[in-house]
């Protein structure tokens, strides 16, 4: 099924099975069905609206007012106002609304990552229940062996029956390892679902994934294209965000010009005039200094926060390159040296109490030591898998 490589290691099987669901599939099925980065995109409609309104100037405004209300002395007036926008409003509207538009779409790019990463996460934890499930079937089956061949002997009076007893426990155990591996197996198939919006009950299977972490590569290597990370592009854009923002809210300092035409009609003289005003506030008081301040301070706080997501990514990175060198170097050691030792162990002693040279407690120490093996190997490959996904949720894919 998904063990592949992994489970020739720990098992000595042949090769996986043709399988339904392979991780390309999955990201694409992922950045398809995702519903909460459907959500993300919806960012990018909502930045066009906002660049849309912030391009507008503002309506003309036509009003009409009567003086006296007696029909013969009553003198009419319309007129058709239009602000004008000055100290660069608009541009400034249109600044800030554009920067909007590219942190949406840096956000778009960073959460497409960190969902690829999520799902590159759930589907090698699912393909390791896989192994875990044939790790448990096969430590079930020893148990099952160890047991016939305790049985054989207790019935021939060779050893005691506290021998088959202690059997009974080993198989008791392992069958209960079995539930839970499955369980573990089915619950992480139900992640993988939720992430790629497939339905649970149609994966059967999962492709061969290469679980082993491989080479980690180089700090200095990946710490030089820090700045090409989604985040920090992110960080750095919404610092021009705020800085546009804060030109916004100055411009607002300078008071809008209403220029305003109209006629004025009076019926005791029958007699038209034209009328011309010009209005604008006078900035006493308001100044729209407090929202200059405000503005002015989330524009320190996006560059405090900027220098906050790279520390926080380079401690990720170095944190993370070190995890995986040492669970590369652990996967080494099982698969090349411990795994091996161990499974020639409880042949050996599986030979040697059926022919009468050990006590089945041999047996017993020599399975247990290769399903603990066996359980640390796949902790091994869980915590380089955990690591590589780390960098790949910063850098992106380390491979096509």
């Amino acid at each position: 099924m998904a063990c592949g490589l992994l489970c020739a290691l720990l098992f000595g099987a042949g090769p996986a099975q043709a399988a339904d669901l392979s991780l390309a599939a999955a990201i694409e099925a992922a950045f398809a069905n995702n519903p909460e980065l459907a959500a993300v995109r919806q960012e990018l409609g909502i930045a066009a609206g906002e660049r849309r309104q912030a391009g507008l100037m503002p309506n003309p405004e036509l009003s009409w007012e009567a003086e006296d209300t007696r029909r013969d002395s009553r003198t009419t007036t319309v007129m058709l106002s239009q602000a004008l926008e000055l100290g660069g409003k608009r541009g400034a509207r249109i600044e800030a609304a554009e920067r909007g538009q590219d942190a949406a779409q840096l956000e778009l790019e960073r959460q497409a990552l960190e969902l690829r990463a999520d799902v590159v996460a759930a589907f090698h934890a699912a393909a390791r229940a896989y192994a875990a499930v044939e790790l448990a079937e096969q430590s079930r089956q020893l148990a099952q062996r160890g047991l016939q061949v305790a049985q054989g002997r207790v019935r021939a009076g060779q050893v005691s029956p506290i021998e088959s007893t202690r059997a009974q426990v080993q198989l008791a155990e392992t069958e209960l390892q079995l539930r839970r591996a499955r369980a573990l197996r089915d619950d992480n198939l139900r992640q993988v679902a939720r992430l790629t919006g497939l339905p649970a009950e149609g994966i059967d299977g999962l492709g061969g994934q290469a679980l082993a972490p491989g080479s980690a590569p180089a700090a200095a290597d990946l710490l030089g294209r820090l700045a090409q990370t989604p985040a920090l592009r992110l960080a750095e854009m919404q610092i021009r965000q705020r800085e546009a923002d804060l030109g916004a809210q100055r411009a607002q300092r300078i008071p809008d010009l209403r220029v305003s035409v109209g006629s004025q009609y009076s019926e005791q003289e029958r007699e038209r005039v034209n009328v011309v005003g010009l209005s604008m506030p006078l900035p006493l008081f308001d100044r729209n200094q407090g929202n200059v301040l405000a503005a002015s301070r989330r524009a320190d706080q996006a560059r405090d926060r900027r220098n906050a997501v790279e520390l926080d990514l380079r401690t990720r990175t170095r944190s993370a390159l070190e995890q995986w060198a040492t669970a590369a170097n652990e996967v080494e050691s099982f698969s090349q040296v411990i795994l091996p030792a161990a499974r020639t162990a409880v042949d050996s002693a599986s030979r040697g109490f059926e022919m009468g040279k050990f006590a089945f407690l041999d047996v017993l120490d020599a399975q247990r030591t290769l399903i603990d093996a066996r359980t640390r190997y796949l902790e091994a490959l869980a915590a380089g898998s955990e690591a590589r996904v780390a960098i790949e949720r910063i850098y992106g894919a380390s491979q096509p």
